[in-house]
């Protein structure tokens, strides 16, 4: 049924309404008024005596009534949610093992429990109760794994924890397909850090996979501690690339060894559009008559910086690709804490790193909304968001760096 009948309590609207769910979210449509609640303002949907709650950014709705429509309607609410939850999450390949159990996480000062629907994909593990504690756990920061009857724990080295119980017969095959998941994830990132340098022995390549699992930033320091090799292979990779001058830069105003570096493969779909974006470009030249640039094909992998200031208050951050500009974040005091916060976040978003650096005013239009449903189920990102102190563009190289030294004092 894709209508269904209610009579409705709320601050916008009371009284005999009818309910239909659509891709952005849930019509209620009275007499004289019509309501459209979309998914990011949804926190929380709950049933209870033959009552379906709304939680909203904008009051409670409740809807009552309903005869033996009342579960089929909670259903597809939670369902039509969840969905959009995952799309949050960016999670959109299939899940290798499901379950529903009970839940319960620390996440700094914040914990949660409850239960809730989970499923185990290739880089995560979704944690979906019809609220805000909705989660997307990565494995790639996994460090420890507890087990109990019938539960599972998951420790990261942000020091976070999820528990996953009372899984029942489907505890042996939850976490079968997360250990699984895990070893293919270090598997794939001892082989990207092989590839950009094929010199490294199999010891160092297991140390440095460690420190840069998909995409995550490590300090040059530690990575030149393990293989001189590994950091001259990625430095010329910054050379060659967007990044080569900012690189330079962060070295003057940076203790060299602090500066981060992450790299992540791109995804096949990021190497195709990078691809036609450069084809468009040489056609673009070619009709007003110039001499188009040879192509090349693009460089398989994403580099990114951090680099603290001299003090460590602030953090500039900067990916290797066309039309980037230079943010910068305050650190709150603790640079190394910043770098692994920032870190999560990147994760949780996919690598969407607009969502970083949207003002609020931007994240909370329509076009963005699934950035701003990650933010409120993200810590990381909240943090990340809240201290970004400003950007500076490369309109020129001295206005760049002018820029860059304001924003770092």
């Amino acid at each position: 049924m894709d209508n269904y009948e209610a009579v409705c309590a709320s601050p916008a609207l009371s009284g005999q309404v009818k309910l239909s769910l659509t891709d952005e979210g849930l019509t209620i449509e009275a007499l004289f008024d019509t309501a459209l609640i979309t998914f990011a303002e949804m926190n929380a949907v709950s049933l209870s005596n033959y009552v379906v709650t709304l939680e909203t950014n904008g009051g409670v709705y409740s809807f009552s009534r309903m005869g033996s429509w009342c579960e089929p309607f909670y259903d597809a609410l939670s369902d039509s949610y969840n969905a959009a939850v995952l799309k949050a999450l960016f999670i959109d390949d299939k899940p290798c093992v499901t379950a529903t159990g009970d839940f319960g996480y620390i996440e700094g000062a914040h914990t949660a429990s409850g239960r809730a629907a989970f499923a185990v994909y290739e880089s995560c593990v979704s944690l979906l109760p019809p609220n805000l504690d909705a989660r997307r756990v990565p494995l790639c920061f996994a460090v420890g794994m507890d087990k109990g009857n019938f539960s599972l724990t998951l420790r990261l080295n942000t020091g976070e924890s999820y528990t996953f119980s009372k899984l029942g017969y489907d505890t042996a095959p939850f976490e079968e397909a997360i250990v699984k998941n895990i070893r293919a994830l270090r598997e794939r990132a001892l082989a990207a850090v092989k590839e950009i340098d094929p010199a490294l022995s199999s010891a160092q390549a297991a140390q440095i996979s460690k420190l840069l699992p998909e995409g995550a930033a490590a300090s040059i320091g530690k990575l030149s501690a393990i293989a001189p090799s590994f950091v001259k292979a990625v430095e010329q990779k910054l050379a060659a690339g967007r990044a080569a001058e900012s690189y330079k830069v962060f070295q003057q105003l940076s203790d060299p060894m602090k500066i981060h570096v992450g790299l992540r493969r791109k995804t096949p779909g990021e190497l195709a559009a990078e691809l036609e974006a450069a084809e468009a470009a040489a056609a673009k030249i070619a009709e007003a008559g110039g001499e188009a640039p040879e192509l090349t094909p693009p460089d398989p992998f994403l580099l990114w910086l951090i680099a603290p200031s001299s003090d460590l208050r602030y953090a500039a951050v900067e990916f290797a690709e066309e039309n980037s500009a230079t943010y910068v974040y305050s650190t709150g005091g603790d640079f190394d804490s910043f770098v692994g916060r920032l870190n999560r976040a990147l994760e949780a978003l996919s690598f969407k790193r607009e969502a970083i650096r949207l003002s609020d005013d931007q994240l909370l239009s329509p076009d963005h909304a699934v950035y701003y449903m990650a933010a409120k189920r993200t810590a990381a990102l909240q943090f990340v968001r809240a201290h970004l102190a400003g950007r500076a563009i490369h309109s020129s190289s001295t206005a760049w760096k002018k820029k860059l030294l304001e924003l770092m004092k």
